[in-house]
């Protein structure tokens, strides 16, 4: 079955979560981070993160947002920046003007030049994800932004892809998902999505019952493999 609907994880994968901590580090105000920006960067991604299945295994779903402030606070705290209230306010701001990684807007357009069906599916609130978009200017090669906020659980529950046929009327066989984590690129294709990893930094495969069938190193080449399948 052809492909005909794409979906992209938004951050990490359209998004660039290192850009906030990066862009506050080239600021004079905020030198204090300018040697470990990227420290930063990484605890506060795995805290959101492993915050986020935490609370879908326990049943404690919030506001991603609220997750994202609360693994930001640990990030600080880990790394001794926890003392400048004007930091974190600046970095939390800069997260909802994340940059579109380089190929995301040229890659969207071929998608949506060929017909397929474009969306982001996220953990992000409706609003978060709104502000990603706008700050990239990437809205009208979007057809969608479903949030988890919907069904009230984080990804990798499996009711989060259920969005996707909900919303377009598709079969699990004609949806391409891309995400450039690997454990979600991995759930989402045992639940039955074609899925292709971007694996921007070499990291080794998850050890998990599934993996997905394709990896790349960005998203270039997305429009070719849909031409593929």
């Amino acid at each position: 079955m052809p492909i005909t609907t794409c979906v992209f994880d938004a951050y990490g994968t359209l998004f660039d979560v290192a850009a906030a901590a990066r862009q506050a580090a080239s600021e004079p105000a905020f030198e204090e981070i300018a040697d470990d920006w990227s420290v930063v960067a990484e605890h506060w991604r795995q805290k959101q993160l492993s915050y986020s299945w935490l609370r879908a295994i326990v049943d404690a779903h919030t506001d991603f947002w609220e997750v994202t402030q609360n693994g930001l606070d640990w990030a600080l705290e880990r790394t001794g920046h926890n003392t400048d209230p004007a930091l974190r306010q600046r970095l939390l701001d800069l997260y909802w003007e994340l940059q579109a990684y380089p190929e995301v807007p040229e890659m969207l357009g071929a998608l949506k030049n060929a017909g397929l069906n474009t969306a982001i599916l996220s953990n992000g609130s409706p609003e978060m994800l709104e502000g990603a978009v706008k700050s990239a200017d990437i809205g009208e090669t979007l057809d969608a932004c479903l949030s988890v906020q919907s069904v009230g659980i984080f990804k990798p529950d499996a009711r989060v892809y259920d969005l996707v046929s909900q919303h377009f009327g598709c079969a699990k066989e004609e949806v391409l998902f891309v995400s450039s984590n690997g454990w979600d690129a991995a759930a989402a294709s045992g639940y039955g999505f074609t899925c292709a990893w971007v694996n921007r930094a070499g990291e080794p495969m998850d050890r998990l019952p599934w993996t997905p069938q394709h990896v790349l190193t960005d998203l270039s080449g997305i429009p070719d493999l849909v031409k593929a399948s």
